[in-house]
């Protein structure tokens, strides 16, 4: 029985001849995600803002308008309405009661629960959750701080295993990949709260995973043929490994579709999320950071072997006693 090869093994695709066009398309996504970022802004979850977050179910699509209304008129704060998953499930977000009281939000989650089922008969409630202020400031700074150790970790690896320049097209590829993620939310409003941070750290680590598999070639190469071009070195490695990549990613692809469909809409943010990230750490992987290694002047052979060529040329000079 023959395997499945979705890719060739004597594939021999130039990704290094087209590295400018390659940097140019990375670069004008990166500045329209960085805008998007600016602009529209994150739409921030209970978990990054503080609030009550209340769920109820409509027994058809409801006017976000009147739903807004018979809210409002209870008096509990300027309400924040999303349509999740299905249009007939909407997210109310509402301030934090001012009182102390520990029974307050149960109070406020029981009004907004009877003026919806006396406004839409046959509407239901979900579920609710709340998160501090003073919390949601802590779980911004240790989601952030995560990530940027993540990144920085990463990069520091790659310098002592490999080569500087190792180090930093590494950072410059999870860095694309982060604010790819960043840009998508900012565009379509998806809800971003902490299970999208973990979507985020899983991008970083599968997009590691990718680039290590690629970069362990590169340098079995650069050892193995010393004198060929870095151009053409770094394309045998990629072509070599993509195979490899390009299997990892369709299968991850297809269980990630499998979650996005039935995974219901409390995963839909992250599978989302995951599955452009798969894509961007494919690309980057192949297009950004291997070719990002010509361009930071990285030429065959280790620091070993120059240490070893170092020494060697100074016990020939050593002076003779």
């Amino acid at each position: 029985m023959r395997l499945l090869k979705i890719i060739p093994d004597n594939t021999n695709i130039g990704f290094v001849r087209i590295r400018h066009i390659a940097f140019g398309v990375t670069l004008l996504l990166t500045i329209a995600a960085l805008a998007l970022v600016f602009t529209r802004g994150l739409n921030m979850g209970v978990d990054f803002v503080g609030g009550v977050s209340i769920e109820e179910k409509f027994t058809s699509t409801p006017p976000l308008d009147k739903v807004r209304a018979a809210v409002n008129r209870l008096g509990l704060g300027e309400a924040t309405l999303q349509q999740l998953g299905g249009a007939d499930t909407v997210t109310i977000r509402l301030p934090l009661p001012d009182s102390n009281d520990p029974g307050a939000t149960d109070r406020m989650v029981e009004q907004v629960k009877g003026a919806l089922a006396a406004e839409f008969p046959g509407a239901t409630f979900s579920n609710y959750s709340t998160v501090s202020g003073k919390v949601s400031g802590e779980l911004i700074q240790n989601g952030a701080l995560a990530v940027l150790l993540a990144i920085i970790g990463i990069a520091i690896f790659s310098w002592l295993r490999y080569e500087w320049q190792f180090g930093v097209s590494t950072a410059v590829a999870i860095i694309h990949d982060v604010l790819m993620t960043l840009g998508f939310f900012a565009l379509t409003q998806l809800v971003f709260d902490l299970n999208i941070i973990a979507a985020v750290l899983t991008i970083i680590g599968y997009s590691i995973n990718d680039k290590m598999v690629i970069d362990d070639r590169i340098r079995e190469n650069m050892r193995k043929y010393r004198k060929m071009d870095m151009g053409d070195l770094i394309d045998l490695s990629v072509n070599e490994t993509l195979p490899r990549t390009v299997m990892t990613s369709v299968t991850i692809m297809l269980a990630l579709a499998a979650l996005l469909i039935w995974g219901g809409h409390v995963l839909r943010g992250f599978t989302a999320a995951m599955m452009l990230g798969i894509v961007v750490g494919t690309y980057s992987s192949i297009y950004v950071s291997s070719s990002l290694l010509i361009t930071l002047g990285l030429k065959p052979g280790f620091r070993e072997d120059r240490k070893a060529a170092a020494e060697s040329n100074a016990e020939r000079i050593q002076p003779r006693s």
